[in-house]
């Protein structure tokens, strides 16, 4: 188990790994699924053996209410079907913490319920926000989970141009949910997950 690192160069680098993942080029992508309120797209990642997957969306809200439904915090548990607990075990500054979730099993439970301890930092972004964040190895698994790995992770969020109370939400996630698992079986999970992450989203915003 490693210590708690220092969060401003580790928040920095994180930003800039997410942005170098915002500028990859549309041919690099292939389309894993596409919803009424989402595409999700994917290409293999540099990080791990999986996938980085790339979700896009238009969301109608402020830029600021979205993130706040998506960074950790009080709304994110409301609506988030395949979060089951979390608890923030640091926080360095207000836009800055580290926090242990759960997720509830996938695929009548071929994917098994899933611990994570992730570092999370939201920042400006051009006129919007990106909210993004990564695992650490710390503190102890809790029994019957296996602890997952998010490898660098985010959500840029923009007002629309022509359309202020609309937001372009684009997502950024490589997961490796780490156990005895078909790969097939966590690439239908993660493309189905992340389409339905909008529609959920969206309900929720509207409530």
């Amino acid at each position: 188990m490693d210590p708690l690192p220092d969060p401003a160069p580790l928040a920095s680098k994180l930003r800039n790994t997410l942005v170098r993942y915002h500028s990859i080029g549309d041919g690099e992508w292939r389309v894993a699924k596409k919803t009424k309120d989402a595409t999700v797209w994917r290409k293999p990642s540099e990080e791990f053996s999986g996938y980085l997957y790339k979700a896009q969306g238009v969301v109608e809200d402020v830029t600021n209410r979205i993130v706040d439904h998506i960074r950790p915090g009080p709304y994110r548990l409301d609506w988030d079907s395949l979060m089951t607990s979390m608890d923030i075990m640091e926080t360095f500054e207000e836009n800055c913490c580290v926090m242990r979730y759960t997720t509830a099993g996938q695929l009548w439970n071929i994917i098994a319920p899933r611990e994570f301890v992730d570092f999370s930092y939201t920042t400006s972004y051009e006129d919007g926000l990106l909210t993004c964040g990564i695992s650490l190895d710390y503190a102890e698994v809790r029994p019957n989970f296996v602890r997952g790995f998010n490898h660098p992770c985010g959500w840029f969020c923009v007002p629309l141009k022509d359309s202020p109370g609309h937001s372009l939400l684009t997502g950024y996630i490589q997961t490796e949910l780490r156990g005895m698992l078909p790969q097939s079986a966590v690439d239908t999970a993660m493309s189905s997950t992340l389409a339905n992450f909008y529609s959920d989203l969206k309900k929720a915003l509207k409530t």
